[in-house]
């Protein structure tokens, strides 16, 4: 999954050994937030599974950080978690520095851990690129101090995560089924949708254990049923609700908002074809609408 090397295609970098590294956005089968801790932070209990839809990172050597982006509004200076991570990578291992292209893929502000999938391809990358042989503990230990979620898209697949999102277990896999997700022109910031969270005080829905109960029983019909997210009841967007109820109608198992939101995805049958016929009505008013399958890693 993370061993493809290649030259770059034309361009600036014409010419130059470059590694080609892919970010995975991730889903939540569940999100129960837990408390509010006293540093700010919040435990949280949710299984998250890791989705093909991706960014790419073109990775090079360089003498310090360089950042670029494919979509202009994307910042490429330190606000940028890849950035981040690759000045905390260099701190770590002495290395000198990195160019980094990021083609663009996952949208923003859509609760599908695009920044953190981000940063840990960044880290996985120059971890190859420099041959500096750090273990996937490591790059996790790396990443939390990067965000919350970004451990998590170091290891990839199927995890219950806790703490801050920082403690995983890897889970298995879901049963199969195609994941079509789609995000509303609506966007959501962690943050404020976290600030809601405080003073709505919690739903107490206890989703997590839900979804693990479903996922040993390896029935898409019960994981279906189990999905449950608090940010959805606490933020009340009136897209996502539409969005899950086009994709209910069209036979999902299930359908729910991923992470802080915006974006919803639902779970069909592993043959494709409702999956398919719903997308085609989603993208009509919806251009971020993906058909996507779960991935784990090798």
């Amino acid at each position: 999954m993370y061993r493809e090397t290649e030259k770059t295609e034309a361009g600036p970098w014409d010419g130059a050994e470059s590694i080609w590294e892919k970010a995975y956005a991730k889903i939540n089968l569940s999100l129960d937030i837990l408390s509010r801790r006293e540093d700010g932070y919040h435990n949280l209990r949710m299984v998250m599974q890791s989705v093909d839809l991706c960014d790419i990172l073109e990775i090079q050597k360089a003498d310090g950080i360089q950042l670029s982006c494919t979509k202009s509004e994307i910042p490429v200076g330190r606000e940028n978690t890849v950035f981040r991570a690759a000045e905390l990578f260099c701190r770590e291992t002495g290395a000198l520095g990195a160019r980094i292209r990021l083609h663009k893929r996952i949208p923003s502000q859509a609760g599908m851990g695009g920044g953190s999938a981000d940063a840990a391809a960044a880290l996985r990358g120059l971890n190859r690129l420099y041959n500096a042989g750090l273990s996937e503990n490591t790059l996790r230990e790396i990443g939390i101090k990067v965000g919350a979620d970004v451990p998590f898209c170091v290891k990839n697949g199927l995890c219950l995560a806790e703490g801050t999102g920082e403690i995983l277990t890897p889970l298995g896999e879901i049963p199969p089924c195609r994941i079509l997700i789609c995000k509303p022109e609506i966007g959501v910031s962690t943050g404020e949708a976290f600030r809601r969270a405080d003073v709505a005080g919690r739903p107490r829905k206890e989703y997590t254990s839900r979804v693990l109960e479903a996922l040993s029983s390896q029935s898409l019909s019960s994981l279906g049923k189990s999905l449950g997210n608090d940010f959805q009841t606490i933020m009340h967007i009136p897209e996502v609700e539409k969005i899950r109820a086009m994709m209910l109608e069209s036979g999902a198992a299930g359908s729910v908002m991923t992470g802080s939101g915006s974006a919803v995805f639902g779970l069909f049958s592993p043959e494709g074809k409702e999956a398919m016929l719903c997308a085609e009505k989603l993208k009509k008013s919806y251009k971020d609408t993906f058909l996507c399958a779960a991935i784990y890693p090798e």
